[in-house]
């Protein structure tokens, strides 16, 4: 018996036969995104389609902190509720598609032997660019990172999402099996390109023939994801059980939106997911472009100078009308210039349905969690483009400023903030010591790399940095619209 067997009015249950699943797909990291994401696509296709039912997800943990929601997980059967919620309502689906979950975060070796299974021709993953152990700067791995000086010097008993992807291949590769595609589901620009580079970066250091073996074997699609999943709080829960009388441990939230375009480069076979919505390309390039540029660096500024300005939630920040000019000025100005040709895409309208999206009351998104989860990177990589081609970089610098400004650990109205970061006391050490002048913070090359030496960015972000600690964001904003810069 599970919370699930009855269900009330207007909550989806499961419509295939779930003993039926056998394990097609391993996918590293069981964060909610994946779980609202590629695991709500696949449970939409096996509803529809009885042969996605061989693709069904082994969801691994590995950290100690998703402990709990393993438990949850298996003592559900692996299933869980998935509330999409908008202004017209909240409607909720029961997702099936989890054959099973593995706590790795102590142990690895029950992961490869699961990989290590011929029906197995996907390992995916949603570990964030931290779980790619990446040098900040060059962005390709980075040798010294503790995971990867253990991976290093333990290969067959790897602690990394890389490590654990080189150890799987290598046991394919040992008894003569087929590789199986190996697919970023993380918000990284070129995340197949990426995964790929640090997977046969760990493998050549140990084994060359391995590397080789890969590079020829196997497949790293590169793929655009997109869906807004906060983190569901006590309210929601409560809200949830009110209205459902279900005692889900692992509930989650999202809005109705979803998009996965996908390069089709599979070398073991795959899911025919556009049969409910993902659409294969040749080229990702364009659409995750698209997205990085006009969501991911819009989320971040908006999360930025909201969380300074005292609002917790995101549609909250957008109900400013100054933060709403600011997002639709840079969506215009600077990073909509950026973008490539996009096929069979209007971005008028994909612009306007990101305001929309971003302001959807019923979301509740924090704008902690969108300046904990999003990689500076959204805003250092237009900056760069934009600071070669000579353009103008007012709104992308006042978005960096406002992210210089908030490690500081305090918002205007001097309320402590919580800083997630694995650089949080070095940055808040170098916020202190700068104050408006950014340059101890910029100097940092770890994570700035030469940004910080390019006199035109430091004097523009100079600017706004003093102006925020001087003004606040509403006093900033409002001289801004003054003089016609939003």
């Amino acid at each position: 018996m599970t919370a699930f067997d009855t269900l009330p009015t207007g909550v989806a249950g499961v419509g295939y036969d779930r003993s039926a699943l056998a394990t097609g797909i391993v996918h590293l990291g069981l964060g909610g995104f994946a779980r609202a994401h590629l695991a709500h696509y696949t449970h939409d296709l096996m509803e529809a389609d009885t042969d996605a039912r061989r693709w069904g997800i082994r969801g691994v943990g590995l950290r100690e902190e998703n402990g709990p929601l393993i438990a949850a997980l298996v003592a559900q059967d692996g299933l869980y509720t998935l509330t999409e919620r908008d202004d017209a309502g909240a409607r909720s689906t029961v997702i099936g598609s989890l054959a099973g979950v593995i706590d790795a975060s102590a142990d690895t070796a029950p992961v490869l032997d699961a990989i290590d299974r011929d029906a197995v021709g996907i390992v995916s993953l949603t570990v964030t660019e931290h779980g790619y152990c990446l040098d900040r700067a060059s962005r390709t791995l980075d040798r010294t990172h503790p995971l990867i000086v253990h991976d290093l010097a333990t290969p067959d008993r790897p602690r990394s999402a890389i490590g654990i992807i080189v150890a799987a291949y290598a046991r394919r590769r040992r008894r003569n099996a087929a590789a199986f595609t190996a697919l970023s589901c993380d918000n990284i620009q070129h995340n197949g390109d990426v995964l790929r580079g640090a997977v046969l970066s760990l493998a050549e250091a140990n084994d060359p023939g391995l590397a080789r073996w890969i590079a020829q074997a196997a497949t790293f699609p590169n793929a655009m994801v997109d869906r807004i999943t906060p983190v569901p709080t006590e309210a929601d829960m409560r809200d949830f059980r009110r209205r459902t009388g279900i005692a889900d441990a692992a509930p989650l939230l999202a809005e109705p939106f979803r998009q996965w375009v996908i390069e089709d480069r599979f070398v073991a076979g795959r899911p025919a997911w556009e049969k409910v919505g993902a659409q294969f390309v040749d080229d990702v390039t364009p659409y995750e472009f698209m997205k990085l540029r006009l969501l991911n660096t819009s989320h971040l500024v908006v999360a930025g100078l909201g969380q300074l300005a005292g609002h917790e939630r995101i549609d909250e920040a957008l109900a400013d009308p100054l933060i709403r000019r600011v997002m639709i000025a840079l969506m215009e100005r600077e990073t909509g210039p950026t973008l490539l040709p996009v096929p069979g895409v209007d971005l008028a309208a994909y612009k306007a349905a990101l305001v929309a999206r971003f302001a959807n009351p019923a979301i509740r998104d924090t704008t902690e969690r969108v300046n904990t989860d999003a990689p500076l990177n959204y805003l250092l990589d237009p900056l760069r483009d934009r600071l070669a081609a000579r353009e103008s970089i007012d709104l992308l610098a006042l978005g960096l400023a406002a992210w210089l400004r908030r490690v500081r650990g305090t918002d205007d109205a001097g309320r402590p903030l919580t800083i997630r970061h694995p650089m949080a006391d070095a940055l808040r050490a170098r916020a202190i010591e700068g104050g408006a002048d950014p340059r101890p913070l910029l100097g940092m090359t770890a994570l700035f790399g030469d940004l910080g030496g390019d006199r035109r960015l430091v004097a523009r972000v100079g600017n706004w940095l003093g102006q925020l600690y001087d003004r606040g964001v509403a006093g900033t904003l409002g001289k801004a619209a003054a003089d016609k810069l939003i």
